[in-house]
């Protein structure tokens, strides 16, 4: 009994405690009304009203629309400068569909994750798929105020992250470890506006930290604050009118995929599509229609003349693609309008962006994650790439001999370049990939890097006329085309199918990056800044026309008043004129031919989807290679040299320029070196060399291996080092050549992914070079010396590398 009173009074004293605490913690009052809370601010209305508290520098953002997409994209619109960093004034950054959400006071913004998803009509196979895969909440923060289910959040702590990525990209490049500075960091006013369809926000962001790297001190006043400006975009979705377009890898489109969980089994789960802005014609009976929206571009005020014209001039050349896929006027360029705002989404935009080195030009899209649809074109054209063309028609042209006025087709030329500059890049802003086997038929593509085909009349006259092609190709014709045709009322796939066989018929070929950027690369006609259906050919002719430019180069190449020293900066694009068809021509050697071919349900193809290149071809371009590393070929004129004197205060040395063994005092030794590299680099490749073990066991006929190949190039370099006994410089550039061979195979030989039977052949090599005879004490001992610290592993081995070349790429196209 007395437990249970006990027990009794326990629980009483629980209640009143209980009681007591209940009475001592307040409720939390009630929300604000937004119009109360936000009676004198500055209202802005819009997609979302936004307000702006003046008194405490915040931005505020009503929600009224709960759980509803809506697209968020980030951007920098005031850049570093820094074309090695790459963080570019106008620099869009990522797109993403979002999507606002409460839980009681507190606001969540949640990415959609749409890279798998299930494109079905039942609730719960969606449902079953979005709850398979990660969201990402990007913000959340505690309401304000709230009105009739609506919500007033503050948006400045979201405005002033680092959502572009600025911090992780200058640690990336070894620039310094930084973080915004909140203090030093404002929303940014001018550029925050609001739009019935999209509301955009700035702000200056101040990023502190300690510098470690070059290239930002040489763009940032002040290193340990570098101050940006981030901009942030909220844009309604578009539409459900607009029907994606199936990808096919003959297309010559980016693809857009997703994978699609709904999709039957015996369909794929991966689901590809192109790139593209949304075009209708206004009839699509007509052959030829006006369209119902045109896609209008703008190109950037701050484009200064002759470039403004240019740029104009190249970008509307896409209007005679849009009219062969059957468009009245649909394609338009026009200057932005003064009261615009280069960042609003409405407007597709030709950006000139200045920095401190030349570097790429992009043509990169705001697109719905949803479909693919592209909504906002975006290039981003660095302005230094003219001068960088401009000083390429300096070097073949006596573009000074009649004195200070320069001869017009030096700019010509560079305004040339730039208007094929900037259809590509809008090429690209459309949703073409590069084309880079379009040079084999006549340049059939703006999307392609041209090299500037620069022809020889004469001995003693070049003409600079046809250096760069105008007007659209007939490849980018056909893209449009299968893109962007009216194909309603037709059956599509039936009609797509069709374009490409077209393209087939034509004899059109198309290959992209992933079969042309590596040096390794295995297809003979897929090239960066080539020229000609034939690349040794073509490097026979470049081989020409060096020697004649460089037999004229001189005083009369550079302007009056300018250092005697600049002369070192205009012969580097001549002297190395042939570097990138060297990479062209050595695609043949363990080449093999193939295309983006499909399934062919008819089963009607009688050719082989993949063949080996000829072995005449493959000889042939191993005969021209090697005669670019012949001393003959890589010596400079000494009139020339005697011309070239070191630089002068204030004109200090660049990456623009030569790399030298002989300090200020320009060095043929040192470039000879670097120009024979750069062709063992292409020779001695290893998956070029694996490729041809394959061929040799793979193929009938006499073809080569990889012990055949490495003994005609050794046999070339050992004739190199012994063929001028009465030419002491040329002696010595034959020995600087052999030294960089054998370095090359001793790469190859320590190279953990070399394919064993090509490594056996190296190290069999190695061993017959070190038994040779090279006429020379000295040089006996140094490739011998080599060797044997090479195969005894002393720690003190290491492969010595060339002096390096002067930049290349980009010489005067995009990325």
């Amino acid at each position: 009994m007395n437990r249970l009173r006990l027990s009794i009074s326990l629980l009483s004293i629980l209640f009143l405690t209980l009681c007591f605490n209940l009475q001592a913690t307040p409720l939390p009052d009630p929300l604000p009304p937004i119009e109360a809370y936000t009676q004198n601010m500055d209202r802005r209305a819009g997609f979302f009203p936004v307000y702006w508290d003046e008194e405490t520098g915040r931005i505020l953002l009503e929600i009224g629309e709960w759980e509803t997409d809506f697209l968020y994209v980030n951007s920098l619109t005031a850049g570093l400068g820094s074309n090695d960093i790459g963080l570019d004034r106008n620099q869009l950054g990522d797109n993403r569909v979002v999507r606002f959400e409460r839980s009681g006071p507190k606001v969540l913004l949640i990415e959609r994750n749409l890279t798998y998803r299930a494109e079905s009509d039942n609730e719960a196979e969606r449902l079953a798929v979005q709850e398979a895969f990660a969201e990402s909440v990007l913000y959340g923060t505690k309401a304000l105020a709230a009105t009739d289910g609506g919500m007033l959040i503050d948006l400045t702590p979201m405005l002033l992250t680092d959502a572009h990525g600025v911090a992780q990209r200058l640690k990336q490049r070894q620039q310094g470890t930084y973080k915004v500075e909140p203090k030093r960091s404002a929303v940014y006013l001018e550029r925050t506006k609001n739009f019935p369809d999209n509301s955009e926000f700035e702000a200056r962001l101040t990023f502190a930290g300690t510098p470690s790297g070059r290239e930002v001190r040489s763009v940032s006043p002040t290193p340990e604050a570098i101050s940006l400006r981030q901009h942030h975009s909220f844009i309604r979705l578009p539409d459900e009118e607009y029907t994606p377009r199936q990808y096919d890898p003959r297309c010559g489109y980016f693809s857009y995929s997703f994978s699609d969980y709904a999709q039957p089994i015996d369909q794929p789960l991966k689901q590809r599509y192109i790139t593209r802005h949304r075009l209708k014609k206004v009839d699509p009976s007509l052959p030829k229609s006006a369209a119902v929206e045109p896609i209008v571009y703008y190109l950037d005020p701050g484009t200064p003349e002759p470039v403004r014209t240019a740029l104009l001039e190249g970008a509307r050349w896409w209007n005679e693609a849009f009219e062969a896929a059957g468009y009245i006027d649909a394609f338009r360029v026009e200057m932005l309008p003064e009261d615009a705002d280069p960042m609003d989404v409405r407007y597709n935009l030709i950006n000139w962006v200045h920095r401190s080195t030349r570097g790429w030009s992009y043509g990169s899209s705001v697109i719905d994650p949803r479909t693919g649809e592209i909504i906002k074109g975006h290039v981003l054209l660095g302005s230094l790439r003219v001068r960088q063309d401009y000083l390429l028609a300096q070097g073949v042209i006596e573009g000074y001999a009649d004195g200070e006025i320069a001869d017009p087709r030096l700019l010509e030329m560079a305004l040339a370049r730039l208007r094929q500059l900037s259809a590509h890049e809008i090429g690209h802003t459309l949703g073409l990939a590069h084309n880079f086997a379009a040079s084999v038929n006549g340049r059939a593509s703006v999307m392609d890097y041209p090299h500037p085909f620069i022809q020889i009349l004469t001995e003693e006259s070049i003409s600079l006329e046809d250096a760069y092609d105008t007007g659209i190709g007939a490849w980018d014709k056909r893209t449009i085309i299968y893109g962007y045709s009216d194909l309603r009322g037709q059956d599509e796939a039936t009609a797509l199918d069709q374009i490409l066989e077209e393209n087939e018929a034509m004899g059109l070929h198309y290959l992209t990056d992933q079969d042309a950027r590596s040096l390794g690369s295995a297809h003979p006609l897929a090239h960066l800044w080539d020229n000609g259906a034939d690349a040794a050919n073509e490097l026979e002719r470049l081989i020409d026309l060096r020697r004649i430019t460089l037999d004229k180069l001189g005083q009369n190449n550079l302007a009056p008043g300018h250092p005697l020293a600049e002369l070192e900066r205009i012969l580097v694009p001549v002297y190395f004129m042939h570097r990138y068809q060297v990479e062209a021509v050595s695609k043949s050697i363990g080449g093999y031919h193939y295309d983006y071919s499909i399934r062919d349900p008819d089963n009607k193809r009688d050719q082989p989807a993949i063949s080996p290149v000829d072995q005449s071809a493959q000889s042939n371009a191993l005969n021209v290679l090697l005669s670019t590393l012949n001393p003959d070929f890589l010596d400079i004129p000494q009139d020339l040299l005697d011309q070239i004197p070191p630089q002068p205060p204030g004109y200090n040395r660049d990456r623009e320029l030569f790399k030298l063994y002989t300090g200020s005092v320009f060095d043929p030794m040192a470039a000879a070196e670097t120009a024979a590299d750069l062709v063992f680099r292409a020779l001695l490749n290893r998956e070029r060399l694996a490729r041809l073990e394959v061929q040799h066991y793979t193929t009938k006929g006499n073809w080569w291996n990889s012990e055949m190949y490495l003994s005609m190039i050794d046999l070339y370099c050992s004739n190199i080092v012994l063929s001028y006994p009465d030419n002491p410089i040329k002696v010595s550039m034959g020995r600087l050549i052999y030294h960089r061979y054998v370095q090359h195979l001793l790469s190859l030989a320590t190279d953990k992914n070399l394919q064993p039977l090509v490594k056996a052949t190296v190290l069999g090599r190695l061993e017959k070079i070190e038994q040779a005879d090279f006429g020379d004490v000295a040089f006996q001992l140094l490739i011998k010396d080599t060797l044997r610290r090479f195969k005894s592993g002393e720690d003190s081995f290491q492969i010595i590398s060339a002096m390096p070349p002067p930049d290349g790429s980009p010489i005067g196209c995009g990325h």
